[in-house]
């Protein structure tokens, strides 16, 4: 990997530049300390990669906006010390929310369980297991509600249609606002 520089409009962007021979696509990733990662494949050469980088600056400026203006900081962190120091308070606060939430829906579920998982806030299996990420403790209670609730009606409709998404707003009647702010906080960033 080799750390690059970019100045556009008097403003620098740094970044690492990682190439793969399995990828076939250019891709960016920004992480919780701002930091960019671009992954090019093998043949693009450097040129491009500034190109494609230019053609995504909004992006990029606005993307390391919101990790810059993040409350928590726990958010950022992205370790197994991390998340080995909380994932018992994960574990009960999501506890806590399911049984809290769940007293509406009244669904049965199986084993709930608290992960450091990299891309998800939350999954249901089709055996009803319930997973969710140790970092929905550092969130607003809201969007915690959001995701719990999002997840308890995948044990009803196992989809995201109409009807997952009417059981959702029964409990989380502004879901689609929680949505939108969920996805300004992607994990992928962290």
């Amino acid at each position: 990997m080799k750390n690059k520089e970019l100045n556009i409009n008097n403003q620098k962007i740094n970044y690492s530049l990682r190439t793969s021979r399995r990828s076939r696509f250019m891709r960016l990733s920004i992480y919780g300390d701002g930091s960019l990662v671009v992954t090019k494949p093998y043949r693009v050469n450097e040129n491009m990669v500034e190109h494609f980088l230019m053609q995504k600056i909004d992006w990029i400026i606005s993307k390391i906006g919101v990790i810059s203006k993040l409350k928590n900081p726990g958010l950022n962190r992205n370790n197994k010390k991390h998340y080995f120091e909380n994932k018992e308070a994960a574990l009960k606060l999501v506890n806590e929310k399911v049984a809290e939430i769940n007293k509406y829906y009244q669904f049965n579920h199986n084993r709930i369980c608290v992960r450091n998982q990299i891309t998800r806030w939350g999954s249901c299996s089709k055996k009803g297991n319930l997973n969710f990420n140790y970092k929905l403790l550092f969130l607003t209670p809201g969007l915690c509600d959001y995701i719990i609730a999002h997840e308890l009606c995948h044990l009803k409709e196992f989809n995201h249609g109409e009807k997952f998404w009417r059981l959702v707003e029964k409990v989380v009647p502004d879901y689609k606002e929680k949505r939108k702010e969920l996805k300004n906080i992607r994990l992928s960033f962290y």
